[in-house]
């Protein structure tokens, strides 16, 4: 099968993440923007106040594992990122976002 009848075949999930680590003023969020939109997938990421980046994911199974491995090891070329945490992961019916957005 190919790999989007693939996709459309497993559930869809949602996951909040938060990303520690130098990820702030190295264009994180729009390198995570860019990976979630080639990846199909949706939600949004944000800037914190102490110093990390947050947001939620969500789409296919598989492909919002993708991203969680991406934002554990890869991030932007001059992040360091030292780990990230996933929390709420749940099971939904339909996304409950149109795109991937980065937020202020």
């Amino acid at each position: 099968a190919s790999g989007a009848a693939m996709a459309e075949g497993e559930g869809l999930i949602s996951v909040d993440y938060e990303v520690f680590g130098k990820v702030q003023g190295v264009f994180f969020r729009k390198y995570t923007q860019g990976e979630a939109k080639g990846l199909g997938l949706v939600g949004w990421v944000q800037n914190t106040s102490h110093g990390t980046v947050q947001g939620r994911i969500q789409g296919p199974t598989a492909r919002v594992q993708e991203l969680q491995e991406w934002l554990r090891k890869v991030g932007s070329p001059q992040s360091r990122i030292s780990r990230a945490e996933f929390s709420n992961e749940k099971k939904i019916a339909a996304l409950e976002y149109k795109d991937f957005q980065i937020l202020k």
